[in-house]
């Protein structure tokens, strides 16, 4: 999910930050190399999990996010919902979209609040994914990342994961993405191998990358994976609505390609992003932080009543990872009521009825 809507200031902060800063989050990424317990994918995606994924995402916009006094009590209400996971997303940066570097900036978790969070979720009961993600200082979409030297931004690239798969080794944590939505380059499908087979190197347990819902089927890499990540924005509805039953018919379709998709690789499928804003028709355009300024919180309660419905029992079906719990103070661009995080809202509440309770 891009955020939109960035402030000025920090967008240039950012990016004079990208002039000067080194080519690491802090240091040497705080962790030894212990290697690998296997060197290839385990194609059930469970990783040794019991059950399906029941994540929510807690992503972070400066460095020092994760390491906010809201930290804790964050991470309890996330467990408190029935969640079992938490993504968290460090995320660097590049000026362009032909750019072949990509940079921490001071919107970036540093490596040392990502060991503390962690371990924070693991008290609280959680499992963590790691999601790191590249984005454009502007905001533009990085799905539009094509740079003009790709041997170059895949060599960058390279350096960029292999530093959060040493971290994620180091810290315990259970899952990984490679990748998010990153279309402009997700078909060098040699140069991603070589990718993943460098991040085995550093991490041992489960791999994904995050494809957009318009993107998984183009992607050639996944029998390097172990399961299917996609986020999953597919439009449900053409107008504004709370008819759950209407929301499911939607899906039909869809899931009848996902089934079929899964069946074809031999991989599980894992929604790495689903979410719906608390706005008007917001199953219109799930992938917009706008659709409306007028709240719609029965319309997200209905759209995560559909879609846990829709794919409960699957065996195909891996879970989910909702986008996205509160925002930090001060950070927030969209207005709370507004906002995809469920809290405080009726989705919560579908949450817990789902979640708390064995629908799988």
């Amino acid at each position: 999910m891009i955020r939109t809507g960035k402030k000025a200031v920090a967008a240039l902060a950012a990016a004079a930050a990208l002039v000067l800063s080194g080519c690491s989050g802090d240091g040497d990424g705080g962790g030894s190399d212990t290697g690998p317990s296997r060197s290839g994918p385990n194609p059930s995606g469970s990783g040794g999990d019991d059950g399906r994924v029941r994540g929510m995402t807690l992503p972070s916009w400066s460095t020092e996010d994760y390491d906010s006094p809201r930290a804790p009590a964050y991470l309890r209400d996330i467990a408190s919902t029935g969640a079992r996971w938490v993504v968290f997303t460090p995320t660097w940066y590049q000026r362009t979209t032909k750019d072949s570097e990509q940079k921490p900036t001071e919107e970036t978790a540093s490596d040392a609040s990502l060991r503390r969070i962690t371990d924070l979720a693991h008290k609280a009961g959680l499992k963590v994914m790691l999601k790191p993600h590249v984005d454009l200082v502007d905001g533009t979409d990085r799905a539009e990342i094509r740079p003009t030297d790709r041997t170059a931004w895949f060599a960058s690239y390279e350096k960029f994961i292999t530093h959060y798969a040493t971290l994620a080794q180091d810290a315990g944590i259970e899952r990984l993405s490679v990748g998010t939505e990153l279309a402009g380059v997700s078909g060098d499908v040699t140069a991603w191998r070589k990718v993943i087979t460098a991040v085995r190197s550093h991490y041992k347990n489960p791999l994904t990358y995050a494809a957009n819902y318009d993107e998984y089927a183009k992607i050639l890499f996944w029998p390097e994976l172990d399961v299917i990540g996609i986020d999953a924005y597919w439009p449900l509805a053409s107008s504004a609505t709370t008819d759950t039953a209407a929301l499911s018919r939607a899906w039909q379709p869809i899931v009848g390609e996902l089934a079929a998709f899964s069946g074809r690789q031999h991989r599980k499928i894992l929604f790495t992003e689903a979410g719906y804003t608390s706005q008007r028709g917001t199953a219109t355009a799930p992938y917009s932080w706008t659709v409306s300024k007028k709240e719609g919180t029965d319309e997200q309660a209905a759209a995560y009543r559909a879609l846990l419905d829709t794919f409960a029992g699957r065996d195909w079906w891996a879970g989910v990872c909702w986008w996205m719990w509160d925002d930090w103070p001060d950070s927030g661009e969209t207005p709370a009521k507004l906002a995809y995080t469920p809290h405080g809202k009726p989705a919560e509440q579908v949450l817990r009825e789902r979640w708390t309770k064995s629908i799988d």
